[in-house]
């Protein structure tokens, strides 16, 4: 088949079937109209989204600009018959050649409207006045929209189209992309349509990858199950499994075959977890174990004073600030510099002051970028005592 004659025979990005230009030909030939195979994927958190499609432009030939011409003309408003297999009522492609598919690896969310895990084809109805529709439907191998069988539809959503900048190629991509969801859109000549894909139970289904992965060779490192249980506190989902997790990393995560470690670090995974569950106590008395350790330095302890002030808890964090002092007295720097800002939440100027003075006295050199916000820290108290 020459050019001219495949000029012809796709002249519209809806025209019919060549069968030695399909992908799935029996010898490797360009794709029919000179429409290239495409494919984008994206991934929200576990879930992975492919779109496959072929990628008409609106030149074509090239010296055929049909700028203009492509909505309500090349690509028909409404369902229409396009002169090919059984089906007289037809929706768009969403592309060219073979149909358009979209392939999700897990369970999601479309517009609102859940959608299982599989491929589905991808079609458009376009409408002259009204929201468009995208079309997802389970028969998705076929070419183009010709074997378009609606009770086979499995969802419809409505989507309103807008003007975009000039686009040659048919694209399809993905944009607005957050942990849990992410847009979806195509884009062709001045036009854009999109769907919203949410992954709504997104840290679920990662909790479920983690709960596996510590079944295997990722279980014999203490430090994974630390990581694992803290992943569960911050996101609050599968708490008691999570201070499971959180004991294994300081005791044993596999008998007899690995070892667990009880450090400051494991010991504040693990009081994190208590404090999600609404056990505080616990979770004090987890720590108050923690900044004792004979491996805990003078930093870590001021670390989780400061976290603590920045909870809301001034009084508990001037315990720590002080205990501190107390634990490793040859520091003068991390034990002054809890004191200085505790004593500044709790109202002490004097005591804050003080402290300040001796901060700037002991500055370590990692910390001497530092030096401006201190002394203006200290400026401030001066000027309003």
């Amino acid at each position: 088949m020459n050019r001219a004659i495949a000029g012809c025979l796709f002249a519209l990005c809806t025209a019919g079937p060549s069968a030695s230009a399909q992908i799935h030909s029996e010898i490797a030939l360009p794709p029919n109209g000179d429409n290239q195979r495409a494919e984008v994927s994206q991934w929200v958190g576990l879930v992975k989204i492919t779109i496959a499609y072929h990628s008409p432009r609106v030149h074509f030939p090239v010296s055929n600009d049909r700028t203009g011409h492509i909505w309500g003309e090349l690509v028909k408003f409404g369902l229409f018959d396009d002169g090919f297999g059984p089906v007289r009522a037809t929706p768009w492609r969403a592309g060219a050649n073979e149909t358009t598919t979209i392939n999700f690896s897990h369970d999601v969310q479309i517009e609102g409207k859940r959608l299982e895990a599989g491929t589905y084809a991808l079609f458009v109805e376009l409408q002259k006045d009204g929201p468009w529709t995208w079309i997802f439907n389970s028969k998705w191998e076929g070419w183009g929209s010709f074997q378009y069988d609606s009770m086979k539809n499995v969802l419809r959503v409505a989507a309103t189209p807008h003007e975009a900048p000039f686009t040659e190629f048919l694209t399809y991509g993905f944009e607005e992309r957050l942990p849990n969801s992410a847009v979806a859109f195509l884009q062709w000549e001045n036009k854009r349509i999109s769907f919203k894909i949410d992954v709504p139970n997104v840290n679920e289904l990662y909790v479920a990858q983690i709960r596996k992965d510590l079944e295997a060779w990722p279980g014999f490192n203490y430090q994974n199950w630390a990581q694992a249980a803290l992943f569960a506190a911050s996101n609050k989902i599968d708490l008691d499994e999570a201070l499971f997790w959180a004991n294994k990393a300081i005791y044993e995560p596999f008998r007899g075959a690995a070892a667990g470690v009880e450090d400051f670090s494991t010991l504040q995974i693990k009081a994190a977890v208590l404090h999600a569950m609404g056990r505080d106590a616990d979770a004090d008395t987890t720590m108050d174990h923690a900044v004792r350790l004979p491996s805990t330095n003078a930093r870590g302890v001021y670390q989780y004073g400061a976290s603590l002030l920045a909870s809301g808890r001034a009084a508990r964090a001037m315990t720590v600030f002080k205990l501190n002092q107390v634990l490793h007295p040859d520091d003068k720097f991390w034990t002054s510099l809890g004191l200085a800002r505790g004593y500044a939440a709790t109202g002490d100027k004097k005591g804050a002051i003080a402290n300040w003075e001796i901060v700037l006295r002991n500055v370590p050199p990692a910390q001497r970028g530092n030096v401006p916000f201190f002394e203006k820290a200290l400026q401030a108290l001066r000027e309003n005592r």
